[in-house]
């Protein structure tokens, strides 16, 4: 049972390793595009881009940051998983 819950943690590095630093890479920038946009509209339409803009920004630090810590997590999980 062990070696199975090894593979799959070892499978969603190497899924996180390969696509999550260009997903928070675009999710950075297109938040940034759409802050920015959101100043050019009237006050009541600008909150809610601003709120979407800030939310794709903030969302694209935690996957980089979860990208980042994912070798940690699945060692950590991995010996978890060992028996003793």
């Amino acid at each position: 049972m062990a070696i199975g819950l090894e593979v799959a943690a070892s499978s969603i590095l190497d899924v996180l390793s390969t696509i999550a630093p260009a997903i928070a890479t675009i999710l950075i920038i297109l938040g940034g595009i759409i802050y920015g946009l959101a100043q050019t509209q009237p006050p009541e339409i600008r909150g809610k881009w601003q709120a979407a803009g800030i939310s794709m920004v903030i969302g694209g630090i935690i996957v980089a940051a979860i990208t980042f810590a994912a070798s940690s997590i699945e060692s950590a999980s991995s010996n978890l998983l060992t028996s003793t």
